[in-house]
């Protein structure tokens, strides 16, 4: 079984990485897909850059640098794991992404955004939960740090980070 993480480098994305790790030290036989979306880029960058390897580079590798701490925390638990950068609008490069790796899962952290912002501004995590091809948990801040509990002392919230006490 695979389970889709998709990490965009902020706290909320580490909790999701860490509950999804905790269902695997749990019990659960799966691997995990870090996932980073990059945007699209601008028609700027492209006429700047004439060379769309360039480009490609470019966005490889900063997605490459934001999913790091989540590669750190699979290695620490010791639990399986393959990374993939893609570029797009998040929700559908996150919906295509799921179906062509058969990711039977996907976990995402929750943005922090309240219900009013979330209507007015919409949010990733809830259009993947309406739009995904399967099941999508969402993590919301803390539940990644009370799912750590499972798992060992390097793979815990560092102080600082959301959910440490």
């Amino acid at each position: 079984m695979k389970i889709l993480v998709p990490v965009d480098g902020s706290p909320l994305s580490l909790e999701a990485v860490r509950h999804a790790i905790a269902l695997v030290k749990q019990g659960l036989r799966a691997e995990l897909v870090l996932a980073n979306v990059q945007p699209p880029a601008s028609l700027y960058e492209i006429v700047v850059a004439h060379d769309p390897d360039v480009i490609k580079d470019v966005s490889a590798g900063a997605g490459a640098h934001l999913l790091e701490p989540a590669r750190e925390l699979c290695r620490a638990a010791s639990v399986p794991f393959e990374c993939e950068v893609v570029s797009g609008d998040p929700v559908r490069a996150l919906c295509d992404l799921a179906d062509e790796r058969n990711c039977a899962h996907i976990v995402v952290g929750a943005h922090g955004k309240g219900a009013l912002a979330s209507v007015l501004l919409g949010s990733v995590s809830h259009a993947l939960a309406h739009a995904a091809p399967v099941p999508v948990t969402i993590v919301k801040a803390g539940e990644g740090a009370r799912a750590a509990r499972w798992l060992p002392a390097a793979t815990q919230p560092r102080p600082g980070e959301l959910g440490a006490h």
